[in-house]
């Protein structure tokens, strides 16, 4: 039986996003994305649950992300959840769940660099994808108006 791992968060930045390098080269941005849920508790009062994520960008969509993105700028980003493991200072071992994105989309309002920043990430994003639309000749009969 086939498998599925797919998460779509839109969320607000918690911080900075934090450029690196593999040790072949290859870019990688690192970032936190918080989603906040409002649910009614016992009482009948609204609650407001924050769920944080750890976000993982690699390629050319690390080095756009770490370029326009900052701390409280809203995001999509759609990847997959991956299980991720580290000694920490003391020498144990810990574990997290990460989210290895594959698409980003900036959603917050404009400034100046923001238009070029959506066409760079679309870019790059299509730069890694195989293209999935046809083109196809109309003639004026084939139009209804």
């Amino acid at each position: 039986m086939a498998s599925f791992n797919k998460i779509m968060i839109v969320g607000y930045l918690g911080r900075d996003p934090e450029l690196k390098y593999t040790t072949q080269g290859t870019p990688v941005c690192d970032f936190t994305v918080a989603t906040t849920d409002r649910r009614k508790d016992k009482s009948g009062g609204v609650q407001e649950v924050t769920t944080w994520f750890r976000v993982s960008l690699f390629g050319r969509q690390a080095e756009v992300a770490s370029q326009y993105l900052a701390k409280g700028r809203q995001v999509y980003v759609e990847g997959s959840l991956t299980q991720r493991e580290w000694t920490d200072k003391d020498g144990a071992t810990r574990t997290t769940l990460e989210v290895r994105g594959t698409d980003i989309q900036f959603l917050s309002p404009a400034h100046d660099a923001e238009p070029q920043a959506k066409a760079t990430a679309a870019a790059a994003t299509k730069a890694n994808q195989p293209q999935r639309a046809k083109t196809i000749e109309l003639d004026e009969e084939d139009i209804p108006f």
